[in-house]
Order: structure tokens, then C-alpha cells, then sequence
């Protein structure tokens, strides 16, 4: 029969940690594996400006009629303002609204595949787990540059120019736009501008998927980097996510942004995202999306959300200087201050895959194999536990 010859997929490494740390009995289980932002009391908490938000759209809103395959239009252009700024390449700038960033990272890989059949895709190393497995499944070729230094835990600059030299005018290369997920090491605003020069140069596609922008050193600030590159280059695309800003997990709320070299070409790819749309989703979620445009779009609520944001902000920056002090007060030592240096929710610790095992089943500290540690799901109370199994275990030399 056509389905017999069908196995069990490879599980999720992420979400099936998750279910195994939700059915430990310890009493000191830490969950440092999915990347979700938690209050002190281990809750993800729903944002007050979405409560007000909803709030006001049970009153406002009269229909749930398709609204059409690019989505919320409304979101999609306020999203690119919050993104792309005042600059110029906003008047270039067409956008889709799609099923979570995942989906903007399929819906764009479709698209490349489908104008440029033999592209490169040049990803991060290490990058995002569902990088590689999306490029892949749209049919692209995937390369690596290096990025993420394993002796310093922070970014190899001069290894990763050295890699991308080799990138071509049929190459699109990946870039975390903040918060490097699963390192947390950022691209400094030097790198922006060196990488910046290369596009110009030799002409590939910067691809920038931004999942985190206000969790690492502000709204603004995150996004300092992406915008110098976005208005000295022809040409960009973006996947973006309002899932950890905004903290609507569950409702894949998501963005694809193109910005062609005129307003005709970009609004052409746009017809063409929008034909592969129809054939796979046809049309996203509304309910995310209108929260979100109306926050962005009633100033006082505005000003709510972005005040809850930099609490978070300030919130995962402090729970990373507090383990890293308690790291270096357990240890005598400095080798754990690159966890202070990182930004955003996570940091790879450079851990072995058999010492990460051991934090799992010895201590009920469920992290990915990797070393990633999610230091947004850290409550304080926690921290000393952490930071003393971490050294039992070896830890970073």
C-alpha cells in the first residue's frame, strides 16, 4: 500500500525535552531547552498591552472574513515600519503575512528556489535548528560560514569574512538580525558594516531572520546593525516574528518582507509569494496580527507594549550578570564571562553533548545537547543550582 513504507520521524529534540522535563518528579528540574520568556514564578506571562488589545478588538470587531492571502495588510505595512524605520528602502518594501517566522523562512526559500534553482544558502555556524531543514525541503543547496567561536564562545569575525569571500551573486547569506539563536553571540555593528561592504561588492542576497528584536539591548538598538546594512544595499528579504516581542506563541504570528531594487520588482516577488502561498496555507492567522497592529497603532498602547518589553529585556540581562557572577564566584575563575556578553535569550555554553546528558539525567537540567541554555527561562531562585551542576559536570575549560 503508498503508506506502508512510511517510519517514525526523527522527534523534535527541542519540544520532546520539553515534554520530558514536564514529566520529571524532581523537585529541581530546570527547563532551559524551548526558547520562551518566563516570570519569576517559571509563567509565560500574557502581555498586558495584548489584554488591553483584545479587549478593544471584541468591541471593534464585527467579522471573521477572509481578509486575503498577504494577510492583515495593516500589520504588515506597521511591521515594516517598526523594522525597516524612516529609510529608504522602505519606500521598496513589500510584506506578507505568514504562519510564525517559520513560515516567512519557507514562504522566502520557495521563492528564491523558484527564481534562482541553484542558489547557496550560507547559514551560520551554529544557526537556528529549523534553518537548515527549511532550506533544504525548499531544495536549496546549504553551505556554512563560520561564526560562532568555540574558544572565546563569541563571534569568529575574521573567519566568517573569510568564508563569505566565496559568496556569489547566486548565494543568499542568513544573518540573525539580533539575539543569535543558539548562541546568543551578536554580530557587533563593525561586522554589520563589514558584511554590509561585502553584499555590495559581490553582490549575494542578505537574508535576515529577526525573531528577537527587544530582547537584547532594546528595540532600537537591536535592529542598529540591519538598518545600516538595509539602506546600503539593493536588495534584502526578511523573516521576522512577533512571537517572543509581542509573546504570541501560539498564534504564528509571522512576516515575510522583500525589498527589491525598484517598487515594480518587489511588488512582482510579492505576486509570486502570494502564488506559493495559495498552494500551501492559502492564508494565515488573523487574531495575532490584529493584536499586534492594534498596539502599533493606538500610541498608548504602544508605549505599554514597549515599557513590557524593556522590563524583559532588563529582566534576561540581569538573570545572565547574576549567573555569570555566581559562575565566577563558585569557580574562582573568568572562563564564564562570555554568558554576560551575549544578548537575547539564549547562550551556548560549549558543553559536550555527553556532559549536557549528564545535566539532564543526573540533575534535571534539560538542555539541548548543542549547550544551548535558555537564559529567559531562568528564575533567580534557580540560579545557584544552575551554576553548581554546571561546574560539577566539567562545564567550559
Amino acid at each position: 500500500m503508498i503508506l506502508d513504507n512510511l517510519t517514525n520521524a526523527t522527534a523534535d529534540p527541542i519540544l520532546s525535552m520539553s515534554v520530558a522535563c514536564k514529566a520529571d518528579n524532581n523537585p529541581n528540574k530546570v527547563d532551559l531547552g524551548i526558547g520562551v520568556y518566563r516570570d519569576e514564578q517559571g509563567h509565560t506571562p500574557l502581555m498586558q498591552a495584548i489584554k488591553m488589545a483584545q479587549e478593544a478588538l471584541t468591541q471593534e470587531q464585527d467579522t471573521k472574513v477572509y481578509l486575503g492571502l498577504a494577510g492583515n495588510e495593516s500589520f504588515n505595512d506597521v511591521m515594516m515600519d517598526l523594522l525597516i524605520g524612516a529609510g529608504a528602502s522602505r519606500g521598496r518594501a513589500v510584506a506578507v503575512q505568514t504562519p510564525g517566522a517559520s513560515g516567512a523562512l519557507r514562504l522566502l526559500a520557495d521563492v528564491i528556489k523558484l527564481s534562482s534553482p541553484d542558489a547557496k544558502v550560507w547559514l551560520s555556524d551554529l544557526s537556528y535548528a529549523n534553518h537548515a531543514p527549511i532550506m533544504k525541503a525548499a531544495g536549496l543547496q546549504v553551505r556554512y560560514y563560520r561564526y560562532f567561536d568555540p574558544k572565546t564562545k563569541l563571534v569568529d569575525s575574521s573567519g566568517m569574512q573569510q568564508d563569505l569571500q566565496v559568496a556569489k551573486q547566486n548565494d543568499v547569506v542568513l544573518l540573525h538580525g539580533c539575539c543569535h539563536n543558539p548562541t546568543g553571540a551578536d554580530l557587533s555593528f563593525t561586522d554589520w558594516q563589514a558584511v554590509t561592504d561585502m553584499a555590495q561588492r559581490q553582490g549575494f542576497l542578505p537574508f535576515i531572520d529577526i525573531a528577537y528584536q527587544g530582547f537584547g539591548q532594546g528595540l532600537d538598538e537591536d535592529i542598529k546593525g540591519f538598518r545600516y546594512l538595509a539602506e546600503r544595499v539593493e536588495s534584502y528579504i526578511v523573516a521576522a516574528s512577533c512571537s517572543k516581542n509581542f509573546g504570541l506563541y501560539r498564534e504564528r504570528t509571522g512576516l515575510a518582507i522583500v525589498v527589491g531594487k525598484t517598487q515594480q520588482q518587489s511588488n512582482a516577488i510579492k505576486s509570486r509569494l502570494l502564488e506559493i502561498a495559495r498552494t500551501t496555507y492559502t492564508m494565515p492567522p488573523d487574531h495575532g496580527a490584529a493584536l499586534v497592529d492594534k498596539i502599533l497603532r493606538t500610541p498608548t498602547l504602544e508605549q505599554v507594549w514597549r515599557d513590557e518589553v524593556t522590563y524583559m529585556c532588563a529582566r534576561v540581562n540581569t538573570i545572565r550578570q547574576r549567573l555569570v557572577t555566581a559562575l565566577q564566584q563558585k569557580s574562582g575563575t573568568h572562563n564564564f564571562d562570555f554568558i554576560g556578553q551575549h544578548r537575547g535569550m539564549f547562550s551556548v555554553l560549549g558543553i559536550t553533548p555527553e556532559q549536557a546528558q549528564v545535566l539532564r539525567q543526573e540533575h534535571a537540567i534539560y538542555l539541548l545537547d548543542s549547550g544551548r541554555i535558555n537564559v529567559a527561562g531562568i528564575q533567580e531562585r534557580q540560579i545557584d543550582y544552575i551554576a553548581e551542576k554546571l561546574l560539577v559536570v566539567g562545564k567550559t575549560s
